[in-house]
């Protein structure tokens, strides 16, 4: 018998990296489980995509904006890390999708671009007569027989015919993922429309079924967001989940080179010259540096060249009174089909409040998608040129910015292409038979939201702990 305690090692402080550290924690002290854990760091700080810049009274955002309220993970991890009177809802307003150079309205009760209500549908201006018609054949289409992954646009053509796709449901789905929904994988993004195909066979009968009764009757829009962040921005939840891993040990600005395998446990190597060993392990870094750290990287082709696209977010500030933006509404997405740099426009000010001063605007730009990144490889300037330019098609700016904020994330976005499930799951019966105690979690793998990481991130924790758990058996 040995006194020596065992020890997890995280790799990479995302998000994901740090709830599956914050979680581990948790049950080692109600557990009373004598355990060492470590966290590793990269970069200088903890968060990954998620940044927050404070300037004269604004909360701008870097990545990520908020979470999806109904994803119960991220709500509870920011009640679990003592920030729940900090949350906070989007206020409503209408969202629109450029075509041409037009804002249109997204038709009420439209799911994800898929339409439930007949007459907001109807009289939208976004389709043609025949447009209309054809996504009408939803409700005698068969169901598809396909018995493997497809593409998200061949589903929803087959469904919908092409002018919904494009206009409509495209804008809305490539802004999720910055991907081309013609190559992102059905099963591994949405598969529950498959489920709602071969459950009702229309898509738009399914999709109504499923609703609320309160929406199905028309009653008026609930008064808050389906969105939630904390006040002082999303930083904020990074800073305090941070600040609880007091038996947690972390180290920044170091890098894992690489990871090898003992006949019991591993050996990891560090950018600073030092080397641990670690009982198990817990990986969330993104999919390539994963594959680089492992000494058999060529059995893993997928992580290698899993495509990841480049994109970036300029936010502006501006005196309220110097932009005249239409109706209520919170921003926008472009159809592709479009002839403009920018793919999105948050109207931030309208749609998170507490985030600007009082008389104050707050726009929040995004370029970069899967085919179409060099705009991010593009000097500050040259960025913000591009989208003031596009934003002045749209709506009437006056003045020149008080000040941006340009940010950059180069490959930041993995692609879910057809046939990624079935990858990962290869991939993770390689790791278990080849690197026992090794889990694999983060945006690479099973969703790139907010909840979605920190899902992967505790259920990693509970995994390295069960692997223990059953070595001292």
């Amino acid at each position: 018998m040995t006194d020596k305690k065992q020890k997890v090692v995280i790799i990479g402080g995302g998000i994901t990296g740090l709830s599956a550290a914050f979680y581990l924690q948790k049950e080692m002290k109600d557990h009373d489980l004598q355990i060492e854990s470590i966290l590793i760091e990269a970069s200088p700080r903890l968060g990954g995509k998620i940044q927050t810049v404070h300037k004269d009274g604004f909360i701008i955002e870097r990545g990520p904006d908020s979470f999806l309220e109904r994803k119960a993970s991220a709500p509870q991890f920011v009640k679990d890390v003592g920030l729940q009177t900090e949350l906070v809802n989007n206020a409503t307003g209408r969202s629109f999708v450029l075509v041409g150079d037009r804002l249109h309205p997204i038709p009420a009760g439209a799911v994800m671009g898929i339409p439930t209500q007949v007459l907001p549908f109807v009289t939208t201006g976004l389709f043609s007569i025949l447009g209309k018609a054809r996504a009408a054949g939803d409700y005698i289409i068969p169901a598809g027989r396909e018995s493997g992954d497809q593409s998200l646009g061949h589903f929803f053509r087959r469904r919908l015919g092409n002018e919904v796709v494009e206009n409509l449901i495209e804008p809305l789905l490539s802004g999720i993922y910055a991907g081309d929904i013609d190559k992102l994988s059905l099963m591994s993004t949405f598969p529950q429309f498959h489920r709602v195909e071969q459950d009702h066979r229309s898509l738009i009968l399914g999709m109504k079924k499923g609703l609320p009764r309160a929406n199905q009757k028309h009653e008026p829009a609930r008064k808050k967001g389906i969105f939630q962040t904390v006040k002082g921005g999303l930083q904020t939840l990074v800073d305090a989940a941070e600040s609880k891993l007091t038996n947690t040990k972390i180290l920044k600005g170091v890098k894992v080179e690489s990871i090898t395998k003992k006949v019991v446990g591993y050996v990891l190597k560090l950018s600073n010259g030092d080397v641990i060993e670690a009982d198990t392990l817990i990986v969330t870094t993104p999919h390539q540096q994963t594959a680089n750290m492992l000494p058999d990287k060529e059995n893993y082709h997928y992580l290698q060249e899993m495509p990841s696209t480049s994109v970036a977010t300029v936010a502006m500030a501006f005196p309220e009174e110097a932009i005249d933006i239409e109706g209520n509404g919170t921003g926008f997405v472009i159809s592709r089909n479009g002839d403009y740099t920018i793919t999105a426009c948050t109207w931030t000010h309208r749609k998170w409040p507490h985030t600007v001063p009082a008389g104050k605007a707050l726009i929040r730009a995004y370029v970069g998608k899967a085919g179409d990144q060099a705009i991010v490889e593009q000097p500050d300037h040259e960025i913000i040129a591009a989208v003031l330019e596009d934003l002045n098609k749209i709506m009437k700016i006056e003045q020149k910015p008080d000040f941006t904020v340009v940010s950059r994330w180069k490959e930041a976005m993995p692609q879910y292409n057809v046939g990624h499930q079935e990858q990962i799951q290869e991939i993770e019966e390689k790791i278990i038979s080849s690197y026992p105690g090794l889990f694999l979690a983060g945006a690479s793998y099973a969703g790139v939201g907010i909840p979605d990481c920190i899902d992967q991130g505790k259920i990693a924790a509970a995994n390295a702990l069960d692997y223990l758990k059953k070595a001292t058996l």
